[in-house]
């Protein structure tokens, strides 16, 4: 119980730390500053430069080196000497980030031929730079060279130092401020390819949103222009058929005419009702949408209905338990059928016969419209077998149920279009 109250009380203190306005303006400052040296790399390096000269050259330049009580041996240099060893310590650090191993090796020689005369230099320091910018910014296939520099520093300085101080105690020395440099350059190394790995994740994932973004736009879309299509395209094929009978029977038979008007208003109604319910799913608005059932294979006699007031001869034969297929199935069905009875009207007119069969096979369910084609036995192949929505509406909808769609003409001049779907559950199909 104790153990958890601890956890906690961690926990809330790293969330308070994490939320705390001065972590937060940190955080921030730490990003302008990346940004700023990302566009003014010379100047950081001219500013650790600068840091190292007057933290650790300076007070070598104005301090007493000749009466310091230091138990390491100093050798006493006039100042024009100790400015050029400082200069070989310091100035190589200027390409501490784009040549690391140059300046690490650079600044070693300096620390070893220093430390060979017996001179030695708070400045040394820069060797300790040296190392954690070798370890940040040079390849790991290169971190290796480095070793044999490190080795001759350290037995020149353990060798210099022997006669002062416990060899033991100069080489724990020398083993942990190296680790410590080694150390630090791996542990922001790390961070910095945890940084840049989540940066790339985040762009992958944005870049992988923005496709599933618009692969769904793009297949509603496609799901709403062949809605569309069935609904508009259906309905205008019969109410142009209509139109252009009820305009032929207008002096011979104005009865015939009248009930062509009527049907046109009842399709018109019809396909504006269907749009309204299409519409009011995808529209985003605070009311109900009115979610009437969609058509299915109960509808067929209506459409026929339809279909044979516009001119054409219908003869509907089913088999098998039709109303109790899937929803989906139904639809597709329906949709199906109404598309190859806009072509026939379309391209064979109100004068031809048409031949609709629905049967269950097994696990399959067939569809087939077959119609004799325009009078005289024209041929329509030239104006039907154009891929257009229609035909891809089809294809699209038979594909959802592991089906196939064949179209193409008859023998005595018509047209037929065959379709089967799978009315397997998904889990059962192969």
């Amino acid at each position: 119980m104790a153990q958890d109250e601890t956890v906690t009380s961690d926990d809330h203190a790293a969330g308070a730390l994490v939320g705390h306005p001065a972590t937060a303006r940190l955080f921030q400052a730490g990003q302008r500053v990346r940004r700023w040296d990302a566009a003014h790399s010379w100047a950081l390096d001219t500013a650790v430069v600068l840091g190292v000269f007057l933290f650790f050259c300076v007070p070598d330049l104005v301090g007493d080196r000749e009466h310091s009580d230091s138990p390491i041996p100093i050798a006493h240099v006039p100042p024009a000497q100790m400015v050029l060893w400082q200069a070989g310590l310091v100035i190589p650090l200027w390409w501490r980030r784009r040549a690391p191993l140059p300046a690490f090796y650079a600044v070693t020689v300096v620390v070893l031929l220093q430390w060979a005369a017996g001179v030695v230099l708070r400045a040394d320091f820069a060797l300790l730079v040296a190392v954690y910018s070798l370890v940040l910014h040079a390849t790991l296939a290169r971190l290796p060279w480095a070793v044999p520099g490190l080795i001759a520093v350290f037995v020149v300085v353990t060798v210099r130092l022997s006669g002062s101080l416990p060899v033991w105690d100069i080489m724990f020395f020398i083993a942990t401020v190296g680790t410590a440099a080694v150390a630090l350059g791996f542990a922001v190394r790390l961070r910095r390819a945890q940084l840049a790995a989540l940066r790339d994740r985040a762009f992958q994932l944005e870049v992988e949103r923005d496709q599933r973004s618009r692969l769904a736009a793009a297949t509603e879309r496609t799901r709403v222009a062949r809605e569309m299509h069935d609904i508009v395209g259906h309905s205008l094929s019969v109410i142009v058929t209509l139109a252009d009978g009820g305009a032929y029977a207008l002096d011979t038979a104005p009865e015939r005419s009248k009930q062509a008007l009527n049907l046109i208003g009842d399709t018109a109604r019809r396909s504006l009702a269907e749009l309204r319910r299409m519409l009011g799913v995808l529209r985003e608005r605070a009311d109900e949408p009115d979610l009437s059932p969609q058509p299915g294979i109960a509808d067929l006699d209506r459409l026929c209905a339809r279909i044979r007031a516009a001119g054409p001869r219908i003869d509907y034969e089913s088999s098998g338990e039709l109303e109790t297929l899937d929803v989906g199935v139904q639809l597709a069905t329906y949709r199906i059928v109404q598309e190859a009875f806009t072509n026939t009207l379309k391209h064979a007119g109100p004068h031809t016969r048409i031949q609709l069969g629905l049967r269950i096979d097994g696990t399959r369910l067939r569809i087939l419209v077959r119609d004799s084609g325009p009078p005289g036995g024209a041929n329509q192949v030239a104006g039907a077998a154009e891929p257009g929505h229609g035909l891809i509406g089809m294809r699209e909808r038979t594909a959802l149920y592991d089906g196939a769609v064949t179209a193409g003409p008859t023998p005595d001049g018509g047209w037929s279009v065959a379709a089967d779907l799978d009315l397997a559950p998904v889990a059962d199909r192969s």
